[in-house]
């Protein structure tokens, strides 16, 4: 069960402020943000080749989260880390969500949610398996997204730390993303459990006028301390 936290509040120098934590199989292999793919740097999942966490040249980003009971790959369907790179082809966030609403079969895929983001604006994409795909603006607050609807305190991690995104700067949240604290399945930072925990971490924000800032930790964020990722 990923993490993604955004901070979307439109008209300060730097209108959205993310957090987000990987969580996967220890042993599935996979490459820190780096430009994998032309004008787009992000995440590499070596074995089906997309990403869950990217960023483009023009500013706009996409994070894709499993739902719940889908997590890893399923006979006859495409892989969900190809969505990112999918998004990231447009110049804006608006022309991201509108192009995945127009050209993607979620019957393609498992079930998935999916952050895409500029600094003007901000959108929740959903295919829950069972629906139509939607395409939701996201609030001017912040919103925390792990496998199910976005802010539902009826999900334990939710309902402990989403008080803590909204009462923390975005400089500190590196330490809630930290957070292994007991018990371990409203953890953050899932410690490892039969072969799966949290691998990576990743804090981002996106200005209006200058460069965006990732901060990248190769690891669990309580041992590996958030590093700067080359933009270019």
């Amino acid at each position: 069960m990923c993490t993604v936290a955004v901070l979307w509040r439109p008209g300060p120098a730097w209108p959205l402020m993310l957090g987000a934590n990987r969580d996967e199989q220890l042993d599935r292999p996979w490459d820190a943000p780096a430009e994998w793919w032309p004008g787009i740097t992000g995440g590499r999942d070596r074995t089906a080749g997309g990403t869950w966490m990217a960023l483009n040249r023009h500013g706009v980003m996409a994070a894709i989260l499993n739902r719940h009971g889908t997590l890893g790959p399923a006979a006859g369907k495409r892989s969900r880390g190809e969505l990112p790179l999918l998004a990231l082809g447009e110049a804006t966030a608006e022309g991201a969500a509108a192009r995945i609403a127009q050209t993607v079969d979620g019957a393609a895929y498992r079930p998935f949610n999916l952050v895409i983001a500029d600094a003007f604006c901000a959108f929740f994409i959903r295919w829950s398996g069972d629906e139509p795909l939607s395409v939701t603006p996201l609030s001017k607050t912040t919103t925390m997204l792990t496998a199910g609807e976005p802010n539902d305190l009826a999900e334990p991690r939710i309902a402990r730390h989403l008080p803590k995104f909204r009462s923390t700067p975005w400089e500190s949240w590196g330490e809630l993303l930290a957070d292994n604290t007991p018990p371990a399945q409203t953890a953050l930072n899932i410690p490892p459990l039969h072969g799966f925990g949290t691998v990576c971490s990743s804090l981002l924000a996106l200005p209006t006028t200058s460069s965006p800032t990732w901060l990248s930790a190769p690891g669990p964020p309580d041992e590996n301390p958030f590093r700067p990722v080359s933009l270019t």
